[in-house]
């Protein structure tokens, strides 16, 4: 079975490479979420200098345990001919640290110790003795270290806020994010883009996730293997990863399932799950700070508490099991996959359209304008809604009075004129106040192409449209059609 190495990371790797060409100590903090690759990071960076670094992983044991088991790494990477007895143990984690400060004084050592907030746990003081030795000895040795978790929560409180023991000491600190979607035809060669697209779509950006995947099998069937009884991961990974961050879960995964189905505002999340305005607003702040919400508001009102503010579960898992699998979990225990799996043959064309490739087409026409693959340059990409309307991208250039818009279709045919005129019919409502006259890009994308009359009359459609309504605020500056074939092209091409 084909199964991709390693893929993507460029853009951390060079920050390890950077960090280690330092002719100084230097300290890296990397987390993210569970699963997305931080382990893989740092031992596939390793692998590139043997016998030069020490990577170690703690676990949830004692806090003796976890000295012993480091001591017994530390003094076999020292020397590894030695035979160090079973039993052997530095006193105490000064002791330890102290000898890693000594054995770097006249080589470039790496020291990678993984799942830190494991040590956390168990020691709260870890981080202050850490502080202490890192002050008065490590940072005058030629060590590179590097401390990675995956309790986000945690990892910001003891290593990363003002208030943390080792602020400031920081060289760099990395937030792993998960894969880009363009890394997908590396590791699925022989998937189509649609099929990725699909995968993205379930199990996201995460490699963890990808490798329990088997490329010979349709995209269909291997979720079906994985939400069978024998093999439910997918099940349990939602309730493991909220419960760094969470312990009283209910009202969490209600608010949850509400958001991954669509009602996004406060007021129907509330309807959803029975919780007053207030208590919802808490749980959604808790949710946010995890990082798997986020609220948008409409491109135009950027920076404002809009009223049109929307949630949106962040994490494609987790939408994905919210929207599809975490009202059936009863079922899928006792193997009845037959209901979930026909709703999702049925339901997920539009589920991708409302969600995934609504984000890399957004995806797209951001890189797109800093590639030069868009005549105009953007700023940020959004959307745009209201009462009456709602654009899917909207690209601003406030210093060239530039507006890119778009909207994105995931269907089986190819799109004729009809979405190109509903585009230009709601550019007028898009035109900010500000500035005497914009430049307006239209960019629409169709998974399944575009029909002749389509490709042939959308730039005569979108200029006849712009002179009938006056071109006094706006001008059109030409129109884009875009399929599946493109996106995936160039997301491939510009994934990092």
């Amino acid at each position: 079975m084909y199964r991709a190495d390693f893929v993507g990371r460029r853009r951390e790797l060079e920050v390890l490479d950077r960090l280690w060409d330092s002719n100084r100590a230097t300290l890296l903090i990397l987390y993210g979420r569970r699963r997305v690759g931080k382990t893989r990071l740092l031992t596939h960076w390793l692998r590139q200098r043997p016998e030069q670094g020490l990577y170690w992983v703690a676990e949830p044991a004692s806090l003796l345990t976890q000295l012993r088991s480091f001591s017994q790494a530390l003094m076999s990477f020292m020397d590894p001919e030695a035979e160090v007895p079973a039993d052997f143990s530095f006193s105490t984690w000064e002791l330890a640290l102290r000898q890693v400060a000594n054995f770097a004084q006249g080589r470039r050592v790496a020291l990678f110790i993984d799942e830190v907030t494991y040590l956390i746990d168990v020691d709260p003081g870890f981080v202050g003795t850490l502080q202490k030795i890192w002050d008065r000895w490590l940072s005058e040795s030629n060590v590179m270290l590097v401390l990675s978790g995956s309790q986000m929560g945690l990892m910001q409180k003891h290593l990363l806020q003002y208030e943390a023991p080792l602020y400031g000491r920081a060289t760099a600190h990395i937030q792993l994010p998960p894969l880009p979607y363009g890394t997908t035809s590396d590791y699925f060669p022989d998937y189509g883009p649609a099929d990725r697209v699909a995968v993205y779509g379930m199990w996201g950006g995460v490699p963890a996730y990808w490798e329990r995947l088997d490329p010979r099998q349709s995209v269909l069937e291997n979720f079906r293997l994985n939400v069978l009884p024998a093999h439910a991961w997918m099940v349990d990974e939602s309730r493991i990863l909220l419960q760094d961050f969470i312990t009283d879960m209910h009202n969490y995964v209600g608010i949850l399932r509400a958001v991954a189905n669509e009602q996004q505002t406060m007021g129907e999340i509330s309807q959803r799950t029975g919780l007053d305005s207030s208590k919802a607003s808490f749980y959604l702040s808790v949710l946010r700070d995890t990082g798997f919400v986020r609220r948008d508001v409409p491109i135009s009102q950027r920076g404002r508490d809009s009223r049109r503010g929307r949630y949106v579960v962040t994490d494609p898992y987790l939408r994905f099991f919210y929207h599809f699998i975490s009202a059936h979990q009863s079922k899928l225990a006792l193997g009845q996959s037959g209901p979930v799996m026909q709703q999702l043959e049925e339901s997920l064309p539009a589920f991708l359209e409302r969600n995934t490739w609504l984000e890399m087409c957004r995806d797209w026409t951001l890189l797109a304008a800093g590639h030069g693959a868009l005549p105009a340059a953007v700023d940020e990409v959004g959307a745009e809604w209201a009462s009456s309307y709602e654009v899917d991208v909207v690209g601003i250039g406030e210093e060239t009075q530039s507006l890119v818009l778009g909207d994105c279709y995931w269907r089986a045919e190819p799109l004729g004129l009809e979405a190109v005129e509903a585009l230009v019919k709601k550019t007028a409502h898009l035109i900010p106040k500000q500035g005497d006259e914009w430049r307006v890009h239209y960019v629409l994308f169709s998974a399944a192409g575009w029909t002749e009359a389509a490709a042939a009359r959308a730039e005569w459609l979108a200029t006849t449209s712009a002179t009938a309504r006056g071109r006094q605020r706006w001008r059109p500056e030409g129109v884009r059609l875009v399929d599946l074939a493109t996106v995936d092209r160039d997301l491939t091409e510009w994934a990092i």
